[in-house]
């Protein structure tokens, strides 16, 4: 059984997006779902800055009990996917969150992000 808020078919899922999306954009998608520390904001763009090559990295944190999304793009991903087409992705995933669909969510908010980045 597997540990966490998802499912073995649902992590599956969001591996297959993850991969996806980074190989059609050129991008590196990451998402991180649990407690994030208050300043939310803050601390998700300390674990953006963690990713490898942050400057082209996409961050989709999710604290589900918090009920707080938090989408970080680094510097040469704004240049391909506007501070609106996040906001409007964070819209949709956390309409399928309301809908108790976080796993759903999370694969439509990355399917979202990559095709408003574009191929590479």
């Amino acid at each position: 059984m597997a540990d966490g808020p998802f499912t073995t078919r649902q992590l599956l899922r969001l591996d297959e997006a993850l991969r996806i999306a980074d190989q059609q954009t050129g991008l590196t998608f990451s998402v991180y779902v649990g407690e994030l520390e208050v300043p939310t904001r803050e601390h998700a763009e300390r674990l953006h800055k963690q990713i490898e090559g942050s400057e082209r990295a996409v961050l989709i944190a999710v604290s589900p009990n918090q009920r707080r999304l938090e989408i970080v793009t680094g510097n040469e991903v704004r240049k391909r996917i506007s501070d609106r087409d996040a906001k409007l992705a964070g819209l949709s995933m956390a309409a399928s969150f309301a809908g108790g669909d976080l796993a759903g969510g999370v694969v439509s908010g990355i399917d979202q992000l990559a095709s408003h980045a574009g191929r590479h």
